[in-house]
């Protein structure tokens, strides 16, 4: 099983992640001929994909769901309200694949388990990725650590957490106060702080990769949130991934 991020961050986001014959894309917030592209530095081609999932409405993660699956014939699965909020002409054309928050499902090689989070969208849900014997979980986009996402997050071999502002920067950056606000308040986004103490609550031995992700480009530094998370990890910064927006991550394997 492996895991890589095409790009992460206000202007876009994708993750592909591939057990056996299967991968699969978490989201797609770049159009296509940028999709191809980041999908090409992975030497992926979109129809090596078995299907998009979404987490959620917002653009930076659904920009070019409905235009890349349609061209690739790509069927997407995503929540009730996410569809809702994206609005059924939006959709046109897209083999749509409805979801439950809370239940498993199967693509392929890999066993899919979404779960809800606090997140200031219609139904959002992030997702942990299995093939029978290893899981990746992914967390991004909540304002807050809920006891239901510290169980679901629970024991996974790999991990991609939000880390998307330093709580300082973000008090003192640009953003005009009601933007401060959304993005600070629970139904915004992890500052470095409380996803280090959520991943302190996650540490075990058999994990082997933990990525941040959904790094603010105004508001947050690599190098705060390596510190942030080296701490409770106690580990060497190389070892700490960052999913970055332009360049995304490399393939990680979950052994």
């Amino acid at each position: 099983m492996r895991f890589a991020s095409l790009g992460s961050g206000s202007r876009g986001n994708a993750l592909v992640v591939e057990a056996g014959r299967t991968s699969v894309m978490l989201d797609c917030g770049f159009g296509i001929n940028e999709t191809v592209l980041r999908l090409s530095r992975l030497d992926l081609q979109p129809t090596d994909l078995s299907a998009i999932l979404v987490t959620h409405e917002h653009t930076d993660h659904v920009g070019g769901v409905a235009r890349v699956a349609r061209k690739f014939n790509l069927p997407v699965w995503m929540t009730h309200g996410t569809f809702k909020g994206l609005g059924e002409n939006s959709l046109s054309g897209v083999a749509l694949n409805l979801i439950d928050d809370h239940s498993q499902f199967i693509i392929g090689d890999l066993h899919i388990q979404p779960y809800p989070v606090p997140h200031d969208a219609r139904e959002p849900a992030q997702y942990v990725f299995g093939d029978g014997a290893r899981r990746l979980g992914v967390l991004t986009d909540a304002g807050a650590a809920t006891p239901h996402i510290e169980e679901v997050l629970a024991g996974c071999e790999a991990l991609v957490l939000e880390s998307n502002h330093d709580a300082v920067m973000l008090q003192n950056g640009p953003y005009p106060p009601m933007l401060k606000k959304r993005v600070a308040g629970r139904f915004g986004h992890l500052d470095n702080q409380a996803a280090a103490q959520l991943l302190a609550r996650l540490v075990h031995g058999k994990l082997q990769h933990v990525v941040a992700a959904h790094l603010s480009e105004k508001n947050n530094t690599e190098e705060l949130v390596l510190e942030a998370f080296c701490e409770v990890l106690n580990c060497a910064r190389e070892w700490v991934g960052i999913a970055a927006q332009d360049g995304g991550l490399g393939w990680r394997h979950i052994n």
